[in-house]
């Protein structure tokens, strides 16, 4: 068996694609159950860790379920098997079923949550609808004696810097004259104290991700040879990742006729607002995104199709001239699972990934 078919190397995937520190504070995405040295040759990919999808993934014999909302958000102060989520723990232990989430992280990522609920809707995604600092990169520059760039280069990349798209070690470099005069009690690599020193030196640039600063910058001062180390650092405008999406449909449609559609294809749809309204651009959000409404205003989109919407948020939207769609937390998050499940198929290590026929969602339609 490959050691990459292990708990271990799916969730060194699933991290790549979905940073851990992209997560809210708030949240515990992460291997929630198990032990990353455990074989995995099938997992299974559900919403929810409830204790029949554990059921469902020990009969299917898949060693590792993940989901997307968590089964632990906070620390058990015991395991009393009559409480669902310590049941849950165990019977995940008992049965040798690893459990993994990826949550709000996966809200940010780009594919993610909300990009597979705008393709189940056929539109065409144009852009993310509310930035957070996931995903949001600075430039790091720093000014090195030639004969240590090299060195220095090598510890940045080390930290995470210098990746863009496919390449790694991405840096620009010029070179110029540094100047400096040493105090009698500094200890300067080159020089003379007392003296104004102008020295050959390399400005070094690089970009870094912004959660990986503090170590680059950690790497750079061990890294680089001089007492004191200049370093700049300049955010990058953009190329953040971010909550929600704004989108366009195919061609421009009635609130009545998205909300129609949403029905068709998520199960559920409340429409507040003028059904007769022409849609052009919609906001979109995953789950429980009803909080976003004041940032789909300020796009100044035509509607807005989330989950969880509250009286006094529908009515404000439809005071402010917003088409409000509630199709519901699950069916608005749904169809992550078959596009997550349908990317580890396509670019994971191998192995079988199933989809979960359990259904998770609470509410039963009549």
């Amino acid at each position: 068996m490959s050691a990459r078919l292990t708990v271990g190397g799916w969730i060194e995937l699933l991290d790549s694609w979905y940073p851990p520190a992209w997560a809210e504070e708030w949240d515990n995405s992460g291997l929630q159950i198990g032990d990353r040295s455990w074989p995995a040759e099938r997992i299974l990919v559900a919403l929810d860790a409830t204790p029949e999808v554990i059921r469902e993934a020990a009969n299917r014999e898949c060693r590792l379920l993940v989901t997307h909302h968590p089964l632990l958000f906070h620390p058990l102060d015991r395991l009393d098997l009559s409480d669902a989520i310590s049941a849950s723990v165990a019977q995940a232990l008992t049965s040798r079923v690893a459990v993994m989430a990826c949550h709000t992280n996966a809200d940010v990522a780009s594919p993610g949550v909300t990009d597979a609920l705008v393709e189940t809707l056929g539109l065409t995604t144009e852009g993310v609808l509310e930035e957070t600092s996931a995903g949001e990169r600075v430039k790091l520059v720093t000014f090195v004696p030639p004969e240590a760039t090299s060195r220095v280069l090598d510890a940045l990349a080390g930290a995470g810097a210098g990746e863009i798209g496919e390449y790694t070690e991405s840096s620009f470099r010029v070179r110029g004259s540094g100047t400096f005069r040493p105090s009698e009690a500094a200890r300067p690599t080159v020089g003379v104290k007392g003296r104004l020193n102008e020295v050959e030196e390399d400005r070094l640039e690089m970009v870094v991700p912004r959660q990986k600063l503090e170590t680059a910058v950690r790497f750079l001062i061990k890294a680089h040879p001089y007492e004191e180390v200049a370093y700049d650092v300049y955010p990058l405008v953009g190329g953040g990742a971010g909550l929600g999406r704004i989108a366009r449909p195919p061609m421009p449609m009635t609130a009545e006729e998205l909300a129609r559609r949403c029905e068709d294809r998520l199960g559920l749809a409340r429409l507040a607002g003028d059904p007769a309204a022409m849609v052009r651009s919609v906001a979109l959000c995953g789950g429980s995104g009803a909080s976003l409404t004041g940032a789909a205003l300020r796009a100044e989109v035509d509607a807005f199709v989330t989950g969880d919407v509250k009286h006094h948020q529908a009515l404000d939207a439809e005071a402010a001239g917003l088409a409000l769609i509630d199709a519901g937390h699950h069916g608005t998050e749904r169809p992550f699972v078959d596009h997550l499940a349908e990317r580890l198929a396509k670019e994971g290590p191998g192995g079988e990934v199933l989809t979960s026929h359990t259904s998770t969602d609470p509410f039963r339609q009549r």
